[in-house]
């Protein structure tokens, strides 16, 4: 996460962004064979050398795994229903601690008496609690609840 920008607004990097594009396309596929990076760069509008680099991380984290041949590509080791973003989020940032002496392991001279501690803290777990309730599968039900209704036609 960087802190940018006059407003120090928090914000996640372009590696959790596209990362979670690329697996929802995953998502979408489950079930149908592999997805080719091409088509995922394609659909998403992202650069399939960048692609390329965000799946090696996917795959050293055992959550997506490729196929040779004719028909290869991608796909997740997983079902949808059990990745979170969480689990996507923690591949491509690292520690989602707020601030450094939040994260596990984090030696901090003050710890015993700092004010602020607990507040970074619940922050720090607030943001984890959200991430790990949304699954991969959620995002696909709504995308696809989403074209279903824009799909419908109404005559009168």
């Amino acid at each position: 996460m960087l802190l940018t920008g006059k407003n120090y607004s928090m914000k996640l990097s372009t590696r959790s962004r596209y990362g979670l594009r690329l697996m929802f396309e995953l998502a979408l596929g489950y079930g149908t064979g592999a997805v080719q990076l091409q088509d995922i760069a394609k659909n998403q509008n992202i650069s399939e050398k960048y692609l390329g680099k965000l799946m090696i991380q996917l795959k050293k984290a055992k959550l997506v795994d490729s196929i040779r041949g004719a028909h290869g590509g991608y796909i997740l080791q997983r079902e949808p229903s059990k990745i979170t973003m969480l689990d996507i989020v923690k591949v491509m940032e690292g520690d989602l601690s707020i601030v450094d002496c939040t994260s596990d392991g984090a030696d901090c001279c003050r710890a015993h008496d700092c004010p602020s501690k607990s507040v970074w803290c619940g922050l720090s777990n607030v943001i984890k609690n959200y991430l790990e309730g949304i699954k991969l599968s959620d995002l696909v039900d709504k995308y696809n609840k989403s074209t279903e209704l824009s799909q419908q036609m109404y005559f009168i």
